[in-house]
């Protein structure tokens, strides 16, 4: 049925939409340096700078190694698919769009709902951690910030303790006002943080790795590699490496941000695959090097901590390297949170454009042209998530949300080889069906590890994204109602 809840959106409005021009729509102004650093911007920090410390110490030990070699591998199916569509459909919206062309307008749906989770929740995780950087460079330097106002309720029954977290809040308006003012300062402020944080990381692993070898390769916190199994699904043995690897997940997401600025990218074609698999090489490779010395050089069990890369580089005694690793931290997380709202603004644009949300969260400032209602509405509902909600909740919803996106991506990108293989590609896809196989069955089993409060929680969400397609999107969807177009 054309106009059912699985109606498609036609190639070639999506096309024509592509190509628009003038004030009404986004501005054209990234190259293929822009979005290959706008994807490192966005994968290297918190998954680097929070996350790998948490993953070691309470699911995988050092072998938070292979959970990132698994991660990185299910990134690199889903990065060839995502690069199909991306040079095939450059427009703004990511997974919303491709799911939209080819598997329908509910899927469509469940797919935008699902990355406002994955993007609102990436940006207040790594809003979390950015906070306690701050917190521990401060600390280091001799100043102190006020205590954070805390409130004691019981909810259902049970005790619950809310801490407020005004710095998260606060850097989140900051990042959130930069993104309104627009795409082009956006991306050069990234690039210019991106050159910074690299340079960070890069000496991390060379003043680490030179430590080592100064001292015969020792300490060595690598024994046991794979500590055993503590009799819960998930704390370390096996299952532990599939729970860490499905924890570090959120430190990847960066990649498919990149596509959701299809439609800000001067050749989009040529230059949106090279952004997505460029930054997805270079941060796997570097991702693989911090967790190794991080872990030789740190007992797993001490890394449970907002900053475990400068604990690691305290070990090194390089007191100087300490406070630029800091700093670097700081730097690079806070283009982490802009490349994740601007994600997020632009799947409620492009969502907007197409009749499912309400008409403002598609209107583009006169001067900036950027979509400044998206992007001030989701800064504040993302600055209090990051206030209330602890780090943990925060990061696995994160990776499930981006993981269910990564498994659509992946079938749509076979549904539209059947549909429309006469379609010109610039980028191809190699091995279609098995490549979207094999990334639909890495993503699939990186969700099952997952705690299941987690997954009910992304059930929840859904459930909630239901309500409101049904008594909203479904009549005012301009697929399904062409009059409202």
């Amino acid at each position: 049925m054309p106009n059912g809840l699985f109606a498609t959106k036609p190639m070639e409005k999506l096309l024509s939409e592509a190509a628009e021009t003038g004030e009404h729509s986004l501005k054209r102004a990234l190259g293929p340096v822009n979005l290959v650093t706008l994807g490192i911007g966005a994968i290297i920090g918190a998954g680097i700078f929070v996350i790998t410390g948490q993953a070691a110490a309470q699911f995988a030990g050092p072998a938070i190694v292979i959970s990132f070699i698994i991660a990185g591998f299910a990134c690199a199916l889903a990065g060839l698919c995502y690069a199909e569509f991306a040079s095939l459909i450059p427009i703004a919206g990511s997974a919303y769009t491709y799911s939209y062309a080819t598997l329908g307008e509910l899927i469509a749906w469940i797919i935008g709902w699902d990355l406002i989770l994955e993007y609102a929740f990436g940006a207040a995780t790594v809003a979390v951690g950015w906070s306690g950087h701050l917190r521990a460079f401060l600390r280091d330097i001799g100043f102190s910030l006020p205590p954070f106002p805390t409130a004691d309720f019981v909810l259902f029954g049970k005790p619950v303790h809310l801490t407020f977290d005004y710095v998260g809040f606060l850097i989140i308006m900051v990042i959130t006002t930069i993104l309104v003012i627009g795409i082009k300062e956006s991306a050069n402020f990234t690039t210019a943080i991106v050159i910074l944080k690299v340079l960070v990381v890069c000496m991390f692993i060379a003043l680490a790795t030179a430590f080592l070898v100064k001292h015969g390769w020792q300490p060595n916190h690598w024994h046991p590699f794979i500590p055993a199994n503590t009799g819960e699904r998930g704390q370390f043995g096996w299952s532990g490496i599939l729970r860490g690897a499905g924890v570090v997940f959120f430190a990847y997401i960066g990649f498919d941000a990149v596509s959701t600025a299809a439609q800000e990218a001067k050749n989009p074609k040529k230059d949106m695959p090279l952004g997505i698999l460029g930054s997805l090489v270079i941060c796997t490779i570097l991702y693989i090097l911090v967790s190794g010395l991080l872990t030789r050089l740190v007992p797993y069990t001490q890394l449970n901590v907002p900053d475990p890369v400068v604990v690691g580089i305290r070990v090194t005694g390089q007191q100087w390297a300490t406070f630029l690793v800091e700093l670097g931290a700081l730097a690079g997380l806070a283009t982490v949170m802009l490349v994740m709202l601007l994600g997020q603004s632009r799947v409620f644009y492009s969502m907007s454009r197409d009749g499912l949300l309400w008409p403002w969260a598609s209107k583009i400032h006169p001067r900036f042209r950027t979509p400044y209602l998206s992007s001030i509405v989701v800064g504040v509902f993302v600055a209090v998530l990051a206030t209330v909600l602890p780090l943990h909740i925060l990061d696995e919803m994160t990776s499930v949300g981006t993981l269910l996106a990564f498994v659509l991506v992946s079938i749509g990108v076979w549904v539209m080889r059947v549909r429309h293989p006469e379609m010109n590609r610039p980028f191809k896809t190699p091995l279609v069906p098995l490549i979207p196989i094999l990334s639909v069955f890495a993503s699939g089993t990186l969700i099952v590890s997952l705690s299941y409060w987690t997954q009910l929680r992304l059930l929840v969400w859904l459930a909630i994204g239901l309500v409101i397609y049904f008594t909203y999107s479904k009549s005012h969807s301009k697929v399904r109602n062409p009059a409202r177009s």
